[in-house]
C-alpha cells in the first residue's frame, strides 16, 4: 500500500506527515528555513484526521489523540513507543521511570535510544520524557521544540496580584 505525505504548518515548524490506510507512519517537524516545501492544500484522505487533530492540539483544544498509528520498528521499540503513549498530557516521566515501567531499570540507555527513534513525534509523546534531574535531555527535533511542547501542555498560570 502506497504511503501518502502531507506538509502542515505548526507553531514549531513544518510537520511532515506520512501514512496510508493502515495508519500514520511518521510525523516529523522540519525547520522552515531548511525546507522548500509547499504546505499541502489538498490533504490525502488517510491523513486528514491527523492534520485536524494536530491543529486542535496546537490550538489547545485537544489533550489526547485518537488516530490509527502504524510506526515501523523492532518489537522492543514498539513496546517503548506504546509505553510513551501512556504518559498523560501535561505530565512528564524520566527515562528511569520509563525503564522501570517496561520492567527493566537497567535498560535505560536502550529505552532512551528507542525514544530517540520514535517516528511519530507529538502524537507518541517522547517530548514528555526528561532526565531524572528534571533536565530536558535529548529530542530529535531539537530541545527548544521539546520545551515549547512541554510549556504548551503545562503553561504556568500567572497569578493575579489583585
Amino acid at each position: 500500500m502506497e504511503s501518502k505525505t502531507t506538509y502542515y504548518k505548526t507553531p514549531i515548524g513544518i510537520a511532515e506527515i506520512v501514512g496510508n490506510e493502515h495508519g500514520i507512519q511518521s510525523i516529523s517537524v522540519l525547520d522552515e528555513s531548511s525546507v522548500s516545501l509547499e504546505i499541502t492544500k489538498d490533504i490525502p484522505v488517510c491523513l486528514k484526521d491527523c492534520v485536524i487533530q494536530l491543529e486542535e492540539y496546537f490550538e489547545g483544544k485537544r489533550t489526547e489523540f485518537d488516530l490509527q498509528l502504524n510506526p515501523q520498528g523492532t518489537i522492543f521499540q514498539q513496546s517503548v513507543w506504546k509505553a510513551l503513549s501512556t504518559i498523560p498530557y501535561g505530565k512528564t516521566r524520566s527515562y528511569l521511570e520509563q525503564s522501570k515501567q517496561l520492567g527493566d531499570p537497567k535498560a535505560i540507555r536502550a529505552v532512551a535510544s528507542a525514544n530517540g527513534k520514535n517516528p511519530i513525534g507529538i502524537v507518541i509523546p517522547c517530548h514528555r520524557v526528561i532526565g531524572s534531574d528534571g533536565s530536558l535531555t535529548g529530542y530529535a527535533s531539537g530541545i527548544w521544540r521539546k520545551k515549547w511542547l512541554l510549556d504548551h501542555e503545562n503553561p504556568v498560570k500567572q497569578q493575579s496580584l489583585f
